[in-house]
């Protein structure tokens, strides 16, 4: 089963807004056995959305579109959809009551605009917008279901969750897709491909291997899709064993989770906490951590310590270190994971060090030098990186360096294999 996706508004094509309701869709028709053929942006113009749909219907079975829905002029997809369909416009009584009752909850008055968002093309389905004034539009034509949602996040999402997903599943008979993921560090891409070429040459037709990399890792994903969901696990799990075994050294993980979410999850696990000491990151690692629900209970905290004042205020490293080595060294990098660790009381810690750039290197250490230090109570272990000269670039670096040490010292410590 195909599906493409409409994405309408001028503000997303002049880099206004980012584009992130067609990933989310296209994760979540995945996992109901739904394949995204195409992602489309396009303007609010009719003819452009007309085109779009009249090609969209020569790929896919399901067309989903967002945007274009609100009730100022610019917004032309309910009008658009209602001459292509060739539907004339009707008044949706249930509609205009749930739109005066949101208003009412505002304490705000309607005008003009506000009622004609009650119309809709007469021959759709509609299906009430919950958490806004926009209806859905649900349209079924020459064997296609064409679906018209608003484009706010939040509307979308309660939208497919609780009323498309279920439709679509009504609808057709859906294969199941199962993914796995392996993710891998060390090695390249290219060379990762050499080793289990052989592996990869065996695998049948309806399972699929693909190469995704960033920034130093590689996150190998297997896909498989059919009609026995078991059988495909079992397959899955299989081949899933054979390639971990060839790959085993470079291995990390075999879930699909954010790197970060799956050091929370074994370190939750196991009840240890984490600080950190950021300097050349500004916070950048705190962010990945505290990003996920439930981060709080192993991640403590920790400091932006970017001047060498504060390193010697709140974590404690000696004036003479910072005088004898500098700020981006081996010494005050590993003093700063052990104050952290000393200082926020937490079980482990993270130090990062460096000169992110473009300016600020010299001679012995260059823009891209960095050092991470991991400390535990009873250790703690650095190392130099060597990252190149693009400052968002080398902060991103650091903080997968940074997780990559902490992760292979958790493993390490606590006996875990991949």
């Amino acid at each position: 089963m195909l599906a493409e996706i409409i994405t309408i508004g001028d503000e997303i094509l002049i880099g206004q807004i980012v584009d992130t309701n067609s990933a989310w869709m296209a994760t979540e028709l995945n996992k109901i056995g739904v394949k995204i053929k195409q992602i489309t942006s396009i303007s609010d113009e009719a003819g452009h959305i007309v085109a779009a749909l009249n090609e969209a219907q020569e790929r896919a079975d399901i067309i989903l579109i967002t945007g274009g829905l609100g009730p100022t002029k610019d917004d032309v997809t309910k009008i658009t959809l209602a001459n292509y369909f060739n539907m004339p416009l009707k008044l949706d009584e249930a509609t205009l009551a749930h739109v005066k009752q949101f208003f009412e909850k505002l304490n705000r008055p309607m005008i003009e605009a506000n009622i004609k968002q009650a119309e809709v093309p007469d021959g759709c389905t509609v299906i009430t917008n919950k958490n806004g004034t926009a209806p859905c539009m649900w349209f079924e034509h020459n064997d296609k279901i064409i679906v018209s949602m608003p484009g706010v996040p939040f509307e979308m999402k309660y939208l497919m969750e609780d009323e498309i997903i279920p439709r679509i599943k009504k609808a057709f008979k859906l294969p199941f897709i199962v993914h796995q993921s392996i993710l891998t560090a060390g090695l390249g891409e290219s060379f990762l491909a050499e080793q289990i070429a052989d592996l990869e040459e065996a695998l049948p037709s309806h399972i699929k291997l693909a190469y995704l990399p960033k920034l130093d890792q590689v996150r190998l994903r297997l896909s498989a899709s059919g009609i026995n969901e078991d059988a495909l696990l079992a397959e899955i799990a299989l081949h899933t064993n054979k390639i971990v075994e060839r790959l085993e050294k470079h291995v990390v993980l075999t879930e699909d989770l954010p790197f970060e979410k799956a050091i929370l999850n074994l370190m939750g696990k196991h009840k240890l906490t984490l600080s950190l000491a950021e300097s050349c990151t500004g916070g950048y690692i705190s962010h990945l951590f505290t990003q996920h629900p439930g981060s709080s209970t192993v991640f403590q905290g920790g400091g932006v310590t970017y001047s060498n004042a504060l390193k010697q205020l709140l974590l404690g490293v000696k004036e003479e270190t910072l005088d004898e080595f500098g700020a981006v060294s081996e010494q005050t990098a590993k003093e700063m994971a052990i104050g952290a660790v000393a200082n926020f009381k937490t079980d482990y810690a993270i130090a990062v060090t460096g000169i992110a750039g473009p300016d600020g290197g010299s001679v012995d250490k260059p823009v891209g030098t960095v050092w991470v230090a991991v400390a535990s109570k009873t250790q703690v272990k650095a190392k130099m990186y060597k990252f190149a000269s693009q400052r968002l670039q080398n902060i991103e670096r650091s903080a997968m360096a940074a997780m990559m040490m902490l992760f292979l010292q958790l493993k390490q410590d606590l006996n875990v294999k991949p």
